[in-house]
């Protein structure tokens, strides 16, 4: 893995390289604050630990990347490809992530408060003991996905896949799940306070 400096990153990014190839390049514990990686290609790339609240990852392809604990409160990753990407523990308050590709990704422990993920794909995800407080996932595919224990009090869920999921003991007091699809779900020891009675398709 090749250990990149903020001034060299820099460096590319006003060289105006684009997209970049960081392919396996190392930013673990880097400081790159609203830095612009739109369309990077960062496949592999270890971003464990590193700061990039309010970067712009728009369309980034970070599929198997490392972002354990990374702080990406307010980024921009709408559109970008995650698959099988490692964020347990890391920070996506008030992320967008629109249409992302979030497949087989481990978003264990992460906190997603008023996080945007309308139409992202989350199949077979990972998201248990996740903070998902008020985020927003409307059309969502969740098919498959482990929500263990989530918080998903006032989250929006409108339209969003849940077939096979995996809900037990999940928070969802005054969740919005209006034509949302829970066919085969887990349900058990979960709390539907004020939210079950909008969801047309329950076990």
């Amino acid at each position: 893995m090749t250990r990149i400096s903020q001034e060299q990153l820099y460096l590319l990014i006003n060289l105006g390289q684009s997209p970049l190839w960081l392919a396996g390049a190392d930013f673990s514990d880097k400081t790159l604050v609203e830095v612009d990686l739109s369309e990077a290609n960062l496949r592999e790339a270890n971003l464990s630990l590193a700061n990039l609240a309010g970067a712009t990852l728009a369309g980034a392809r970070l599929i198997g990347a490392e972002l354990v604990e990374a702080n990406l409160r307010g980024a921009n990753l709408s559109g970008a490809d995650l698959t099988g990407a490692n964020l347990s523990g890391a920070d996506l308050t008030e992320a967008n992530l629109e249409r992302a590709i979030l497949c087989r990704a481990n978003l264990t422990n992460a906190h997603l408060t008023r996080a945007d993920l309308p139409f992202a794909n989350l199949t077979g995800a990972n998201l248990s003991q996740a903070d998902l407080r008020r985020a927003n996932f409307q059309g969502a595919n969740l098919r498959g996905s482990n929500l263990v224990g989530v918080d998903l009090v006032r989250a929006t869920l409108e339209q969003a896949d849940l077939a096979g999921a995996n809900l037990a003991e999940a928070n969802l007091t005054e969740a919005n799940l209006k034509g949302c699809n829970l066919t085969g779900a887990d349900l058990n020891g979960a709390n539907l306070i004020k939210s079950a009675r909008t969801c047309p398709k329950r076990i």
